[in-house]
């Protein structure tokens, strides 16, 4: 018995997960083929990757009221985008939530979350511009879509993990659904969902300088266009501020949860 017991190995191996990475690598090997991706390529890729970033510098902010006008605006719509997608995604995200909706309710509520996350914002951004035109109201449609696929999808997963228990009492004391929701589900998921929103605004913002490449307002159209007349030292310009935009919203995000985490 314990001859047995000492013999055994308590690590078997896993034969299939050894199968499944061994498969992965090998398509990967594949799909390297296939796509004529090669090391000498990629050696070649580096020496024009040096190149490109020698003519960035010295970055020129010669033009810097166009700057700050489209930073302006690509903030603004970041703010708009935020605030609807936010105030949209509570509803939804609440009826997309089993735990508490009808069936009837989830599964409509979860199909247009599944809608909204099934395009990257860029092709929103196209079908709006094609819609509305160019200019920031495309923009603002866009990254509302996006806004209540992500805030949405994880603001119902949130609702599904709450404890039910000081629902269920609230519910037995006959209180009405308002102040269930109010005093039983919001306390539960209020700071994850800051952290969400936080997030999503961030995302935003990132967002927005990309969108405009295809006409939907703020920076992203005027990168385009001094990438396309190899305008290196302005398109530098604009990338440092990109990055400074972003590090500002990344300090006001930490803020703002340290004021609601107390």
């Amino acid at each position: 018995m314990s001859t047995q017991a000492g013999s055994r190995n308590p690590f078997k191996p896993n034969w299939l997960a050894r199968i499944g990475w061994l498969i992965l690598f090998a398509y990967c090997v594949y799909a390297l083929s296939a796509l004529h991706i090669s090391w000498d390529r990629f050696v070649a890729g580096l020496g024009n990757g040096a190149e490109f970033i020698g003519e960035l510098f010295p970055p020129n902010f010669s033009r810097w009221k166009l700057l700050l006008e489209n930073l302006v605006e690509t903030c603004e719509i970041a703010v708009i985008a935020s605030a609807f997608g936010i105030l949209f995604s509570l509803p939804i995200g609440l009826s997309a939530a089993r735990n508490l909706m009808p069936e009837w309710l989830t599964w409509p509520a979860r199909g247009l979350i599944a809608v909204c996350r099934s395009f990257h914002p860029v092709i929103f951004a196209i079908l709006f511009v094609k819609a509305v035109g160019f200019g920031p109201l495309a923009g603002i449609l866009t990254l509302i879509f996006a806004s209540i696929g992500f805030i949405g999808k994880l603001f119902a997963e949130a609702i599904e993990e709450i404890s039910l228990k000081p629902v269920e009492a609230m519910r037995a004391a006959g209180s009405p659904f308002m102040s269930v929701l109010i005093f039983a589900v919001l306390p539960q998921v209020l700071n994850r969902f800051i952290g969400f929103a936080t997030y999503q605004f961030d995302s935003n913002l990132r967002n927005s300088t990309m969108v405009g490449i295809v006409g939907a307002g703020g920076i992203g159209g005027t990168l385009f266009a001094a990438f396309q007349r190899f305008d290196y030292d302005f398109l530098c310009t604009i990338l440092l501020s990109i990055i400074a935009l972003i590090m500002v919203s990344e300090y006001l995000a930490s803020k703002i949860k340290e004021v609601f985490n107390g």
